[in-house]
């Protein structure tokens, strides 16, 4: 039986490094040596391989450096020793729902979602702090609170603040780059090849963001550079004159010339001579109010069926409406109640058609954004937060039905809210996962006030991931009372950050022998099976979405994830006496849901009577096809 240890691949996160140079062992295996701390890269072939011109370390070349660029690679590189607890009681559907909501410092977030997440996320929105001249509270080291984080930086002093990320401080750009570069290296990890990110950025950092984006994703992949005019008036009060009316969104593909696009959607079941084609959304996403030249009513010239107009109105204006029905565009529902959708040719793919105007946003403004959270919160608990109709302009462009959607800077929760309303308009099934550091909120600051107050009234924790979990559940409440008949989810998992449950080997040099009995016991106080099953799902890569049902075998408790994919029995004690009813009821358990596959199977190493009530249940399991059997 395999034991887990603290300090065993099991018990961190993805070891990027070491995957990048099996990669590469794989591919060149002359390339990869023995180094003083183990396998290493031969310079010397690497230059054979690719040509002496290729491979440099000079000093001058092209390209963004700062101060801290290796250490923030570095750090990027460097597995995460944490883990994430389960929060049932503070999710929304937590035994149905495929979303997820996790609270902690993103950087160790996104290193514990490589192993399970790896290209599988479509498309990220990320809307990171602007570099205002403030401090930035996100740690390179999780376990570290804020306070402590700030004191680490200089930034404060006996909790005192004694300084800002001010131009004249020299690390104006640098702090900011060092926060964003290492999360652009993990994000890119997730996405499928034929990904997207989108990021949005103001006029301060987006020459900056744009180099070191380059960096990260390749040159050859930047997609465009949006505008949103964000300001509908203009503000007299800037110092240079100039009204600052806009904001960018920046995006870029993981892989644009390498990633082939899914045509399985498309087939030509009336023979059309275009070709094949798929059904395309023609719902618009603005209100009357904003859009009134989209908000007609649609006939059938043919058959005379008023479709009447959708609540946000038609992606076309007449006009253009008018010209696809003469060309037989139009897919007419026999029901006056459907909803009429357009023919999206294959041959289109690459067509302005499908493509985004890089003028984005249009009649959207900071103000809806408030508005938005007015109307959920009756109250401003977040400044400047994006409206959700614009996030979900970028979310209807940028994934299709069942695809996965990231935000690792929640704030408000905006990439969520518009998760769902997207789904809602096309009867999608996207699944979202967001991220939110909870960054306390300080009642004494005028501008935090509103939100520290609302935070007492729920009786929650002064911080913005409460917000942001808050601005999730009232959105979904509300979509569920707009929208009666849809039955997509809008319920969310609730994770967060913290220690991992496998506790590591810190022996005390003065008394071994207290650190050797202190040990025995490799798992935390404290924590529940839940908090150990759910990172035994991250080390092992599995979706924490992923089905899970729990039954009583021999009297202990059994956990199947993924229809027996996992089975694990975390009980505090097994006796030689229960060894065998227990392997051959999970056996009997693994043969009713039909596993297809291996089959893993945990348990608590401490639990064991002995080592004969550990060697029997090996034996027993491996004999009937589960081979895999670990204890931590």
């Amino acid at each position: 039986m395999q034991k887990i240890e603290a300090s065993s691949p099991e018990a961190q996160s993805a070891n990027i490094m070491a995957d990048n140079l099996a990669q590469l062992k794989a591919l060149f295996p002359e390339l990869v040596t023995e180094g003083a701390n183990g396998a290493a890269i031969n310079v010397d072939v690497l230059k054979a391989l690719v040509g002496d011109q290729t491979v440099t370390d000079a000093d001058e070349k092209y390209g963004l450096n700062w101060h801290g660029k290796k250490k923030a690679r570095q750090i990027a590189l460097t597995p995460s020793t944490g883990t994430l607890r389960p929060c049932p009681e503070e999710s929304v559907n937590w035994e149905t729902t495929q979303n997820l909501m996790i609270e902690g410092d993103n950087l160790e977030v996104l290193k514990l979602l490589q192993k399970s997440y790896a290209g599988k996320v479509k498309l990220i929105y990320i809307d990171p702090p602007y570099n205002t001249g403030n401090d930035f509270v996100y740690p390179d080291n999780f376990q570290d609170n804020l306070k402590n984080y700030l004191e680490l930086t200089g930034q404060t002093e006996g909790g005192a603040r004694i300084t800002t990320n001010t131009e004249a401080s020299g690390r104006f750009h640098t702090d900011w780059l060092n926060m964003i570069y290492s999360r652009l290296k993990l994000a890119r990890n997730l996405l499928q090849p034929d990904g997207v990110i989108f990021i949005s950025i103001d006029d301060s950092e987006l020459s900056r963001l744009r180099i070191a984006a380059d960096d990260v994703f390749g040159e050859e992949n930047f997609i465009a550079c949006f505008i949103w005019k964000s300001r509908q008036n203009k503000d007299n009060r800037t110092v240079t004159g100039a009204s600052v009316d806009h904001e960018y969104v920046v995006c870029y593909g993981k892989s644009i010339r390498g990633a082939a696009r899914d045509r399985s959607q498309y087939s030509n079941p009336d023979g059309d001579v275009r070709g094949d084609w798929t059904s395309a959304n023609m719902v618009g996403i603005a209100t009357a109010d904003r859009r009134p030249n989209l908000h007609y009513d649609l006939i059938n010239p043919v058959t005379g069926v008023n479709y009447g107009c959708p609540e946000m109105g038609w992606r076309y204006e007449p006009k253009t409406m008018s010209r696809l029905i003469a060309e037989d565009r139009i897919l007419w529902p026999v029901s006056a109640d459907g909803r009429p959708r357009r023919k999206a040719f294959i041959s289109e793919l690459d067509s302005d058609y499908t493509g985004l105007s890089t003028i984005i946003g249009e009649g959207l403004f900071t103000r809806d954004g408030t508005s938005d959270i007015n109307s959920l919160f009756d109250a401003r608990v977040f400044n400047f937060p994006k409206p959700v109709k614009f996030i979900q302009t970028i979310v209807e462009q940028g994934s299709e039905a069942n695809d996965l959607v990231l935000d690792f800077f929640a704030g408000s929760g905006t990439t969520a809210h518009a998760v769902m309303e997207q789904n809602v308009v096309d009867g999608g099934r996207r699944r979202f996962i967001t991220v939110q550091l909870p960054e306390p909120l300080d009642p004494s600051d005028r501008e935090q006030k509103t939100a520290s107050d609302f935070c007492d009234k729920l009786g929650k924790r002064r911080t913005i991931a409460e917000l942001t979990k808050e601005r999730i559940r009232r959105a979904a409440a509300k979509i569920q009372s707009d929208y009666p008949s849809f039955k997509g989810d809008t319920g969310f998992q609730v994770f967060k950050l913290d220690t991992s449950n496998i506790r590591a080997w810190n022996p005390k040099s003065k008394d071994l022998k207290t650190s050797l009995f202190d040990h025995l016991e490799h798992l935390e106080a404290g924590r529940s099976s839940d908090d150990i099953l759910y990172e035994i799902l991250l080390k092992l890569g599995l979706d924490l979405c992923v089905p899970i049902e729990k039954r009583e075998i021999a009297g202990k408790q059994v956990n199947s994830v993924g229809a027996g994919v996992l089975m694990a029995c975390l009980v505090e004690s097994i006796k030689v006496a229960e060894v065998e009813a227990l392997a051959l009821g999970m056996v009997a358990w693994r043969e009713e849901q039909g596993t297809v596959g291996d089959t893993t199977a945990v348990f608590r190493d401490s639990a064991f009577e002995n080592d004969v009530a550990k060697s029997n249940l090996a034996a027993i399991l491996e004999q009937h096809g589960i081979k895999q059997v670990r204890s931590l």
